[in-house]
């Protein structure tokens, strides 16, 4: 890909849970570098820190050491109006999409929160057009929807949801941690598509949080493999997957036995 300016990036930044002997680093010594439009994915298994460093890049977290840097400057969080500011910015998409919405509000409160964040002056036939549209983009009819609480959907619906709230905020950076990992096969091959219609019409950047290493090679520019909270290898998705250096992504690719088909035959 051609490589745009760097949206976004990390240096010697760590996370670290509790204190003395209950100490524990979930992110150590973690730089990165993303880049407008750029797709990444940060891959590793259960407890390897890639969850953890998605929420401190998206600002649920505080890095403990290090710094994150936004637009060339240095992010600022301090205030309840610096995280607003960064999260018009900044979306993520996660696992439990059940567990991202306040399950005491209906479908279309969930999306007028979007357009308050926005700080858009809308008529509420404006509203209800640009909430439509958002639910047309994801195959939902708001019609049949705006009324229902997030228990009466399903998980593909509330899944597709999330990316209708995605569609209207017109974020610069999505964090997508493991959106595909709750629903069907047909349900998952269309959500990527979804994905990376939004990243070609708004040229945002987009990053994976995943064990899936087939999904990362697949979908990628770039990969990231995370260990024991550390980056171990980083590189062009083809280039680690295909000519992985560090054990520990021979062994991700070694349990995916077409892409160590792959390997083995490049």
């Amino acid at each position: 890909m051609i490589r745009n300016k760097v949206l976004i990036s990390g240096t010697h930044m760590s996370k670290v849970f509790g204190y003395g002997l209950n100490k524990t680093t979930a992110v150590n010594d973690v730089s990165f570098k993303f880049h407008e439009g750029e797709i990444i994915s940060i891959v590793g298994e259960s407890g390897s820190g890639k969850t953890t460093l998605a929420k401190v890049i998206m600002g649920l977290l505080k890095e403990t050491n290090g710094e994150i840097e936004y637009k060339g400057k240095p992010r600022k969080l301090k205030s309840h109006r610096d995280r607003k500011e960064y999260w018009k910015d900044i979306q993520a998409i996660f696992q439990d999409p059940f567990s991202s919405f306040n399950i005491f509000h209906k479908v279309d409160k969930l999306l007028m929160d979007c357009i308050k964040l926005q700080g858009l002056k809308l008529s509420k036939d404006e509203q209800f057009l640009k909430m439509k549209e958002a639910c047309s983009f994801v195959n939902l009819k708001f019609e049949e929807l705006y009324n229902k609480y997030p228990f009466e959907l399903s998980g593909g619906q509330m899944q597709r949801l999330m990316i209708a709230r995605i569609f209207m905020m017109h974020p610069k950076v999505l964090i997508a941690d493991e959106p595909t990992s709750m629903v069907d096969a047909c349900s998952r091959s269309t959500i990527l598509d979804m994905l990376m219609k939004l990243r070609n019409e708004n040229n945002m950047t987009i990053i994976f949080i995943t064990h899936d290493v087939g999904l990362a090679y697949y979908v990628s520019d770039t990969i990231y493999i995370m260990e024991k909270g550390k980056i171990v290898e980083s590189g062009n998705a083809e280039k680690v997957i295909l000519n992985p250096q560090h054990k520990y992504t021979q062994q991700l690719i070694s349990d995916v036995p077409k892409i160590h088909e792959a390997w083995n035959l490049g």
